[in-house]
């Protein structure tokens, strides 16, 4: 009976440690990624398609200024200070798209769903973010991840090295 007794106690401290861990690693996801979000102002088409110029003007333009970020602290600060440099970014995009409506941007806490980035899964929950809206912003949305860098990354394909373990083992073997 003692047996059984030190058995379900182990099996209650494993449970317990799960569930810990994957509490602590939803509130680490929180407080390590700092989200983007660009919203659409609706699910028209023609609005969905200037949605993606200025995702791209957005991330031409911040790239640059936030490869140098080594903390999501020095990100945020990074957006922070291009706040009103990013609205005339998104501004500019619609107006050359012959759209009368505005952009709004701003820095926040927001509540988000649980989503997945390539193999990266965000888990639910309140997030920084970057937030920038297109007109009502009632469309669907791009989003992305600022920090750790996932969108605003150096495109520049001609620094790209590619690797094959194969290869270099083959080279190894034939010399």
């Amino acid at each position: 009976m003692k047996a059984v007794a030190i058995v379900i106690i182990c099996l209650v401290l494993v449970i317990a440690g799960i569930y810990a861990v994957k509490v602590s690693n939803k509130s680490s996801d929180e407080s390590t990624y700092l989200r983007i979000h660009i919203r659409a102002n609706s699910n028209d088409t023609a609005d969905q398609s200037v949605k993606y110029q200025v995702k791209e003007n957005i991330v031409d333009f911040m790239t640059p200024a936030l490869e140098g970020a080594k903390t999501k602290a020095e990100a945020m600060e990074i957006l922070q200070n291009n706040i009103v440099a990013m609205k005339s970014v998104a501004d500019a995009t619609l107006a050359q798209n012959g759209y009368g409506y505005k952009s709004r941007v701003s820095l926040r806490k927001e509540e988000f769903p649980a989503r997945t980035y390539g193999d990266l899964t965000l888990d639910s929950g309140v997030y920084d973010a970057l937030i920038i809206e297109l007109g009502s912003g009632e469309g669907d949305n791009w989003w992305c991840v600022v920090f750790p860098p996932l969108c605003f990354v150096s495109q520049d394909k001609d620094n790209v090295e590619y690797k094959s373990f194969f290869e270099e083992l083959y080279h190894k073997i034939t010399k």
